[in-house]
């Protein structure tokens, strides 16, 4: 977790999945949402939340809240991720691969709205096994903390970047 001040105004916030999840009680069902939701301020930060409630946008401004607590740091090279990496998280995988100026994001919905988020906008993605929204959007925001930039790499390494 990054400790940085973000103006609420500067930030893009998208809602990734809205459900209606049910409780099953001696009367009959007591229906509930649940919205999972990227918030990023389109220059390297982005996070997620899954927010609870009895009506939906209740549900969504929870999440919304969450995910702006839980913002991380993404390394972007130039317009686009700085390697390939193959996020995992439950039975959802997905391949992340840098892509050249102007192919643009070619990611489908939850991928998307993390990349444009993140302000990523050159990157090919695949989604193998499943497509569980949640799932997908763990994985890629669990890899994004581990992705390291040349840069970073270079100075663990206490080398200078041009002999990597």
């Amino acid at each position: 977790m990054v400790e940085e001040k973000i103006e609420a105004n500067q930030l893009i916030d998208k809602v990734v999945d809205i459900r209606r999840v049910a409780k099953v009680v001696k009367g009959g069902r007591r229906f509930r949402f649940s919205a999972l939701a990227v918030v990023g301020n389109g220059q390297g930060m982005v996070g997620y939340g899954l927010g609870k409630a009895h009506e939906v946008p209740d549900a969504i401004r929870k999440a919304i809240e969450k995910a702006r607590r839980n913002m991380i740091k993404v390394p972007i090279k130039g317009t686009t991720i700085p390697h390939e990496a193959i996020a995992n998280f439950g039975a959802a995988k997905v391949i992340l691969k840098p892509a050249s100026k102007g192919t643009g994001i070619k990611a489908g919905g939850a991928v998307r709205a993390i990349m444009e988020a993140a302000g990523i906008q050159d990157v090919l993605t695949k989604c193998i096994g499943s497509r569980n929204p949640h799932n997908l959007v763990k994985a890629v925001i669990n890899t994004f903390a581990k992705m390291k930039s040349a840069e970073e790499v270079a100075r663990l390494r206490g080398k200078d970047l041009k002999s990597l």
